[in-house]
């Protein structure tokens, strides 16, 4: 990992909702091994949350991730596995770990991926800022 890769706490300007879009990918080791037949360095997202509700880390938030088009040096990134039938443990945890990062990073923006222009992509197959405004994750 060279220093190009890493991020510091000022960088992060973006906090990113993902989804795996796929219901067959059951957990995070299964999206790091996609990942790195990608030839990626591993995983590209900071946290996974799988179907049960465990959040999994992925990269260390000091570490660029790859989950963002042209976006990665400034942003963080969770995935939910599954296309859109997440269970209600999985946004349980998912607003914990907005919530810790909020704390962290408090001038960082909560998007889902599709809420970036450049992308037709529809992950995570909800309203990230309607939730977060429901949840009251600001």
């Amino acid at each position: 990992m060279g220093a190009s890769n890493l991020l510091q706490k000022n960088d992060i300007k973006y906090l990113v909702v993902h989804c795996s879009d796929t219901d067959t990918t059951d957990t995070a080791i299964d999206i790091h091994k996609l990942h790195l037949e990608f030839g990626w360095e591993g995983i590209g997202y900071h946290k996974i949350i799988e179907k049960n509700g465990k959040i999994v880390n992925g990269r260390p938030e000091f570490w660029k991730g790859a989950h963002v088009y042209k976006f990665n040096d400034k942003s963080l990134g969770v995935c939910l596995i599954g296309k859109s039938n997440f269970t209600r443990k999985q946004y349980i945890s998912l607003k914990q770990v907005l919530i810790d990062w909020k704390k962290k990073y408090p001038y960082a923006v909560i998007l889902g991926h599709k809420d970036f222009s450049y992308t037709k992509k529809t992950c995570p197959n909800f309203d990230v800022k309607l939730w977060c405004e429901r949840e009251g994750i600001l």
